[in-house]
């Protein structure tokens, strides 16, 4: 996945690799009243296009994209995230992950929740409230309240109290560095 966000323009469908359509294909139809993922993705603003293929790759890399059934949102200002269905193994999936926990990650206003472990910054929160079928959330947080002390400490201050949100700019190059310093 490219993170490079310099000089970023509204994508058309027919110019994503066609790895990148084939992932999405199937998830998109619908959102937004789309009769298809082509029309769904080129109506996204640039933001929002950037989202989804921030969160898409993430998830990817994770292993977890499969358990994404249809996305119904996409947030790329305000939080870097998707609502979303999900295929009913999700809950046992997550649950059965070493590299995510319930600790911390649920909100007063759903039922529950979990966090990537083992990540300081750019960490994927999943949410969801009960309900047939249950409502799926999945943004990423800045920081981690569960990796370190330190960690914690700036998820309080910068999240909690700041209420911080970071955007798609701000995850896409964390992830960026990161890549970078791995190749």
């Amino acid at each position: 996945m490219n993170w490079d966000v310099s000089e970023v323009v509204r994508l058309l469908w027919q110019d994503l690799p066609f790895a990148t359509r084939d992932a999405l294909s199937g998830k998109l139809v619908g959102l937004w009243g789309s009769d298809s993922d082509a029309a769904a993705f080129e109506a996204c603003a640039i933001d929002k296009q950037q989202a989804l293929l921030i969160t898409a790759g993430r998830l990817q890399e994770k292993g977890l994209w499969q358990v994404v059934k249809r996305i119904n949102n996409v947030y790329g200002v305000g939080g870097v995230g998707i609502a979303f269905c999900a295929w009913p193994f999700i809950l046992s999936t997550l649950k059965a992950r070493s590299d995510f926990t319930r600790v911390f990650a649920n909100h007063s206003d759903t039922t529950g929740g979990f966090y990537e472990r083992h990540r300081s910054a750019a960490v994927l929160h999943f949410l969801y409230v009960e309900g047939e079928p249950k409502k799926w959330y999945l943004h990423f947080d800045l920081y981690s309240p569960v990796h370190s002390p330190a960690s914690a400490l700036r998820h309080l201050r910068h999240e909690f109290l700041g209420k911080l949100t970071p955007d798609w700019k701000i995850i896409g190059k964390i992830l960026r560095s990161e890549s970078a310093s791995y190749n």
